[in-house]
């Protein structure tokens, strides 16, 4: 009875028990467990508190489980399936404390024979973990004792074991936040992909990022074969009419050539647009500041522009860097239906460069969509990151995040 209890407790978390990469998704990194969020000093003790107390009630729980895993596995050589099912239920219920209270992020697949060893080590941990908050109440009650001396007219009575209690509960704080390093660790042991899986994963990820940057070259020679179709060579069409015109029209020559004087000067300047969005020369010249600035000039919209790197960043990351932004522009103009756009600029040098585009416009853009997916590749070939964010109604931003090491 008890058993079918407990496995209705732990069916509400969905069970994975094989260890597998999604085709398709790529990942900055492999999956495993990273360092917590930054919070605030305050925030975060209230959450390793929070994570070592629920740490300590889900440990004692996990008792019968890990006794029903170890148990099955010995009458059988290995865990039946139920078995294996209830450990993976329950491993992803520690994946979820992980998240909710430390501010850890952890695969949500492993190779299933994972599970029990690490609740196993689960249990003693709560064990430390019950001994070191009975010892942090112990150290705030003794503490406490110094208050009680104020009120009672006779401080010194209690100043020393105020002072150790109050000691003691500093020792504990840390004795926490080493507990936490405990857990977060093993965690990443048993739950974190192997070495031969992070290795295959990350040549798997690399050979998807070299045939998106084949795509994204050309489907760039595409487009640039289209800016010259429908701009430049039009423009020289006309150019050429109205030569003709002032050919076959002697009396009328002045007004042709007039026009045709004013037709040579839009195929000049779309065709320095043109090569400007191929690529712009002040980047080499000046720096990618420079180049940002002078796309703001150059935006019918109005751009907002803080750019804060102190160095500059390496040229492929500078590259990267203004094309990301360059594209999140032309979609704010183009399809946003935005008033302004700003675009924040930082880190650089030792510090991955982060480059953050939002527009006030309606939303809705598709990571998928062409340009973004193109983006998306360039970034991922320089093992970056860039993250779309753009829900109806608005507001879009665009987030890349290049590493310059």
């Amino acid at each position: 009875m008890w058993f079918s209890a407990i496995t209705v407790w732990f069916s509400a978390v969905p069970a994975t028990p094989r260890f597998a990469y999604r085709p398709g998704v790529r990942e900055k990194r492999p999956p495993t467990l990273s360092r917590p969020r930054s919070r605030s000093r305050s925030r975060r003790l209230l959450g390793e508190l929070a994570g070592v107390a629920t740490g300590v009630v889900t440990g004692l729980a996990l008792v019968p489980v890990v006794l029903l895993g170890w148990a099955g596995r010995a009458r059988r050589g290995t865990a039946t399936p139920p078995f294996t099912a209830l450990t993976v239920r329950a491993a992803r219920l520690e994946r979820a404390r992980l998240i909710r209270f430390l501010g850890a992020e952890i695969a949500g697949s492993w190779p299933a024979h994972r599970a029990l060893p690490y609740l196993s080590c689960r249990v003693g941990l709560a064990v430390l973990g019950a001994l070191t908050l009975a010892t942090l109440v112990i150290g705030l009650g003794y503490g406490s004792l110094l208050l009680w001396g104020w009120a009672l007219g006779s401080p010194l009575a209690t100043v020393p074991s105020g002072i150790g209690g109050t000691f003691l509960a500093s020792l504990t704080v840390l004795g926490v936040s080493a507990l936490v390093g405990v857990e977060t660790r093993l965690a990443h042991h048993f739950l974190g992909p192997s070495e031969r899986e992070a290795l295959r994963h990350r040549i798997t990820q690399l050979a998807d990022s070299r045939a998106g940057v084949v795509e994204a070259i050309t489907e760039e020679r595409r487009r640039i074969e289209r800016d010259l179709h429908d701009g430049v060579q039009q423009r020289l069409v006309a150019l050429g009419l109205a030569l003709s015109r002032a050919q076959r029209s002697p009396e009328r020559a002045a007004e042709h050539l007039g026009q045709a004087r004013k037709d040579a000067a839009l195929a000049l300047a779309e065709l320095r647009e043109v090569a400007w969005r191929v690529y712009p020369t002040v980047l080499d010249e000046a720096g990618l500041g420079a180049a940002l600035e002078t796309l703001a000039e150059r935006c019918p919209l109005p751009v907002r522009l803080r750019h804060t790197p102190v160095t500059e960043p390496p040229r492929p990351v500078a590259t990267a860097g203004y094309f990301v932004v360059c594209e999140a522009v032309t979609n704010a103009v183009k399809h946003a239906d935005a008033a302004e756009v700003t675009v924040t600029v930082t880190g650089g040098a030792a510090e991955p460069l982060t480059l953050r585009v939002a527009d006030d416009g309606r939303g809705g853009a598709d990571p998928a969509g062409g340009g973004l997916l193109g983006l998306a590749r360039r970034v991922a070939a320089l093992d970056g990151r860039l993250d779309v964010h753009s829900p109806p109604g608005g507001p879009t931003v665009i987030t890349a995040e290049l590493p310059c090491d």
